[in-house]
Order: structure tokens, then sequence, then C-alpha cells
């Protein structure tokens, strides 16, 4: 009986701490520096930033925003990044890509560069900016072998932050037209008896949907 009641707080543990750890907050800003629109002929390319030296853009989640603008209502056509980048090259690899717009009006100049936008149809770059960190690492986790087997037994928990910051420009007026940022944040724990069980915080996840919910809206000019 006594063992019935312990494996069944454990279980009614599990169960409160999988709902802690699912819900994560999100927070989206949007600077709008112009108006958009787009056709039904245009499409978006979303890049990741890659410039900087401790961190780059991971292309999951660059493909992760893509993929989903491209769905539901008022979808965009997206053209895949790396595709994009291949059929630019050299012109968009991480050590020549255009930092500013004024860069980017030097590129068009540039026939190849012109035509291949054309090709493409693209009316739009966002850059994609961030990282996930985890911080806040607390508790601890020892694991043992013995004659009747082996077993995990401890606590441990962490602190996830998604933090990106997308920069959409204009191809037809060679404007920035605008920022928008999203930061989201859960705790992620890893209860440990006889095997470890994690409960993840999905945090990129999350701030992947609420930013491609919101890039659509506005480049739809919405």
């Amino acid at each position: 009986m006594k063992h019935f009641l312990g494996k069944n707080r454990f279980g009614i543990a599990l169960l409160l701490l999988a709902s802690l750890a699912s819900c994560t907050t999100t927070t989206i800003d949007e600077f709008r520096q112009g108006e958009t629109g787009i056709e039904n002929h245009e499409s978006v390319v979303i890049l990741g930033r890659r410039q900087a030296s401790d961190y780059e853009t991971r292309s999951k989640f660059v493909e992760c925003v893509g993929e989903r603008m491209t769905r539901g209502e008022n979808s965009i056509s997206v053209v895949p990044e790396q595709e994009f980048v291949d059929a630019m090259f050299p012109w968009f690899e991480p050590r020549t890509a255009p930092l500013r717009t004024r860069d980017l009006e030097r590129l068009m100049t540039e026939a190849v560069v012109s035509e291949r936008m054309t090709e493409f149809g693209v009316r739009y770059i966002v850059w994609l900016d961030g990282f996930t960190e985890t911080t806040d690492r607390s508790g601890s986790i020892s694991c043992t072998i013995g004659p009747g087997g082996a077993g995990c037994f401890g606590f441990g928990s962490w602190e996830d932050d998604a933090n990106f910051d997308a920069r959409v420009w204009d191809v037809g007026s060679l404007t920035n037209v605008g920022t928008i940022s999203t930061d989201a944040t859960g705790q992620s724990y890893l209860p440990a008896f006889i095997i470890p069980i994690p409960l993840i915080a999905r945090v990129e996840a999350n701030a992947c949907s609420r930013l491609a919910t919101q890039l659509k809206d506005f480049v739809n000019g919405s």
C-alpha cells in the first residue's frame, strides 16, 4: 500500500511538473517604418544572420519560421534559404551578405543579382538574428549501478530564453520597413526516479510560431 501511494504521489508530481514545463511566456514587439503589402506572384526569403563571432542564427529556426509562413490563412510564398543563398553565390554568404539596405542597393546594381531576385519574385528579405540561451541551472542527479540494477535519483531545472529579431527589407523600395522582436522564456525540469524524465519547455517552437504569424500579418500589411 505504501509503495502504491509513493508511486502515485510521484506520478502526480510528474504531471504537475509537465504542466509547468509546457508553459512558456512569449512577447512580441513590432516596430513599423514603412507601408507593406504583397501580391500573389511575389515571395519572401528568410535569411539567418551569421556574421557574429560568438553565435549564429540556427538554420532550423529559419526553416521553421519560413515553413509556418506558408501555412494557413494569408499564407505567403517563401523561398528556401539554402536555395536562395546557392543561387546568389557569393553575394549572400556570411562574409559578404549585405548588412544595411544601402549595401543591398549596391548589390542590386549587379545585373545577375537583379535578374535572380526577379526570377525568385522576391519582394521582401527578412533577416533573422538571435539564439536560445540556457541559464539558471540548479539541482543535481546521481546515477548508480548495483547488484539490483541501475538507477538515477535527483532533480534538476533550468530556464530557456529564445530571443530573436526579424528585420524586414523591401526589395522594391530598398528600405528597411520594420522590425519584429520575439522573446520566449520557460522553465524546464529533469526529475529522476530510477530513470531521468526530461520535461522541456518548448520556447524556441513557441518563438517560431508567434514570429511567423506576426511576420505574415506584417508583410500582408495587416
